[in-house]
């Protein structure tokens, strides 16, 4: 299957108490049929979250719905498939807002 490659990397920045260590950061590659870029831009755009929470949602469902795809027959899955293309469904239909609408 032909995808787009990319390398993920997670940083700790900071702990919820002071003085707590943070952690290495962490680093792997995966790959998605889908333009990850492109999908960002999209949630961002539909302006339901400022630019991060919309990073985060993106990624969050790109990277777990790429790993339901690949391993589709896992009974594992099987519950949550058709919820989570409902929930996708929904995401999509929501209306983009314009520069002069922000």
């Amino acid at each position: 299957m032909r995808e787009h490659r990319y390398r993920i990397t997670l940083e700790h920045l900071a702990t919820p108490k002071q003085g707590e260590p943070t952690h290495a950061a962490i680093s792997f590659e995966t790959g998605n049929h889908d333009d990850l870029f492109t999908i960002v831009d999209k949630v961002r755009s539909k302006s339901q979250f400022d630019a991060d929470t919309a990073a985060s949602l993106a990624l969050g469902l790109k990277l777990f719905t790429e790993v339901m795809l690949k391993n589709r027959s896992n009974p594992l899955f099987a519950d949550i498939s058709q919820p989570m293309r409902d929930f996708i469904q929904k995401l999509k239909a929501q209306p983009q807002v314009t520069e002069a609408e922000n």
